[in-house]
């Protein structure tokens, strides 16, 4: 029985081009056709080196799927595979608007708890900081299917926004879920 290629990248393994779109259905109509070959429950009585392998495959079969599903993993991965340093941006500071913008979001959801209502305050906020994400992935997505230089420079600084934005939205779902709690 073949094992999986560990050295192809994400999308080769399954099958996909490299672009930020995927198609999840194929990705994920793939995922059970390699995951039926690497199971490690198919190799349990082989030998150990089946074993090994069976398990580095299963691996980095979920790691692959992983990353390809999530948007912000998704971008960083096509980022190294463009030769862009998706950390490299790093040292370059963010837009002053968009700091402004995280800093009164962050305010916002500090306050959250002093609503009136505020399971309601942190639903509508919630709603707001997903359009901000969905947004975020709309514009890398585009920045991708440019693909010039400064396309992939504006993806790796999206990327970064992207990170402060989902970062944001799980402070915004636990506070969520603390609030449901108490109700």
């Amino acid at each position: 029985m073949a094992m999986l290629d560990l050295t192809q990248n994400y999308y080769d393994l399954f099958g996909l081009p490299v672009a930020f779109e995927v198609d999840l259905s194929a990705l994920a109509a793939r995922y059970r056709e390699l995951q039926r070959i690497v199971h490690p429950d198919r190799h349990a009585s082989g030998t150990d080196q089946q074993r090994r392998l069976s398990l580095q495959g299963a691996t980095y079969l979920n790691e692959a799927l992983g990353t390809l599903k999530d948007p912000l993993l998704r971008a960083r991965y096509l980022l190294a595979l463009r030769g862009v340093d998706p950390d490299g941006s790093s040292n370059r500071p963010m837009s002053p608007h968009f700091l402004m913008e995280q800093m009164a979001l962050r305010e916002r959801l500090a306050e959250l708890r002093g609503e009136a209502d505020p399971l309601a305050a942190a639903n509508a906020f919630l709603a707001d900081v997903r359009r901000r994400v969905a947004s975020a992935v709309a514009a890398l997505s585009g920045q991708f299917a440019t693909g010039d230089a400064a396309s992939l420079g504006a993806a790796a600084e999206g990327l970064r926004e992207l990170q402060f934005l989902r970062k944001l939205q799980h402070e915004a779902e636990m506070l969520e879920a603390e609030l449901e709690d108490a109700a």
